[in-house]
């Protein structure tokens, strides 16, 4: 397959399962080619290695779920040859994450193809009470607003960095409004996580 022995050790160290799980038939060989991932790429053994564990029939379904969100099958090989840790997601992850990027952050399905971190961030944690932020701060009419091309450079900061920059630049009795506003939607997250009953779940992949 052309990994060289390098690369294979760490992947058997990261994903011990590799050597039990495997199987490159000639559907997932294809899958591999349409990534558009060439041998030599950094990239190629991640590649190779979620595609040797998963089933065929997980990689449809995943397919079909981005599908579903207007992406080509193209795009979606393409997708997962720039991120291949997508394959690992589980199909509601990728569905909540994307319903909110798209439905309520009104995104379009490329900006995901160009930002796939979209897909990886936390939603309850990260991206939902960022977003709301961005609207606390904008219908209080305060700068810098977090929209635009700045929407997604918020998305991506540390949380110690995302304060420094939207939430304590501003007045002491602003920023404690701000804080006290994004709290709240942290502790809305909490709440629900709190609610769910455990449940064992297998492989996501």
């Amino acid at each position: 397959m052309g990994v060289g022995k390098h690369d294979l050790i760490a992947m058997l160290i990261s994903r011990p399962t590799l050597i039990p799980r495997s199987s490159l038939d000639d559907v997932k060989l294809d899958f591999i080619r349409r990534t558009g991932v060439e041998k030599g790429c950094k990239l190629y053994k991640y590649v190779v290695t979620i595609f040797a564990i998963s089933r065929v029939e997980t990689v449809l379904e995943k397919v079909a779920n981005f599908e579903k969100f207007g992406f080509t099958e193209d795009e979606i090989f393409g997708l997962f040859g720039r991120a291949p840790l997508l394959l690992t997601l589980s199909i509601d992850k990728v569905q909540r994450n994307m319903t909110f990027v798209l439905g309520i952050m009104k995104l379009n399905a490329s900006v995901v193809l160009r930002y796939p971190f979209l897909i990886f961030s936390n939603l309850e944690g990260v991206i939902k009470p960022r977003f709301l932020l961005g609207g606390k701060i904008d219908d209080l009419g305060l700068e810098p607003q977090i929209k635009g091309p700045s929407l997604l450079r918020a998305l991506r900061m540390t949380e110690k960095r995302f304060f420094k920059v939207f939430v304590d630049c501003h007045p002491k009795d602003v920023a404690k409004e701000l804080t006290a506003f994004y709290k709240t939607t942290k502790y809305i997250r909490r709440l629900a996580e709190s609610s769910k009953k455990n449940a064992r779940k297998g492989f996501p992949y």
